[in-house]
């Protein structure tokens, strides 16, 4: 039984010994002067925090009516959110509506009617898929027009 335990502990020892393992980090500089390969890349200074639309939509310069007016108001009178707000239109069920998007996280977007009446809210929430009362929203909005998005 000893013999067995010494073999099994010799074996152990040999096979750690051999392993080496090299630990870089994002300030240790590339070993070829290159950043490409499997060396640590040169930091980046592009801004990670906004993300950018897979699309820009097409500006809507139609007016806006007082209670979205009122809305975009009270959002610049908040401090920036992370992502930034957008207020986009579409037609939904041969209406027009306003999509906000959600100002953080597992929040609700919502979409209203042209008098600000709240219709749904399409996405968000823990599940990400919204309150359930426009579950068709994605695949049946059309022409999207961005109103407004935070310019700060």
């Amino acid at each position: 039984m000893r013999l067995i335990s010494f073999a099994a502990l010799l074996l152990l020892t040999a096979a750690c010994a051999s392993q080496q393992v090299s630990v870089t980090n994002p300030t240790t500089p590339p070993e070829n002067g290159q950043v490409s390969g499997p060396a640590t890349p040169a930091p980046t200074s592009t801004n990670t925090v906004d993300p950018v639309p897979a699309r820009v939509a097409e500006s809507d310069t139609t007016a806006r009516p007082p209670w979205l007016k009122a809305r975009i108001a009270e959002v610049l009178a908040e401090r920036k959110r992370n992502p930034i707000t957008r207020i986009l239109r579409y037609d939904y069920e041969g209406r027009k509506v306003y999509y906000i998007s959600a100002p953080c996280c597992d929040q609700f977007s919502n979409v209203y009617d042209t008098r600000g009446k709240l219709i749904c809210q399409p996405d968000g929430g823990i599940t990400g898929k919204g309150d359930g009362k426009c579950p068709d929203f994605e695949k049946r909005k059309t022409n999207e027009k961005l109103v407004w998005q935070d310019p700060r």
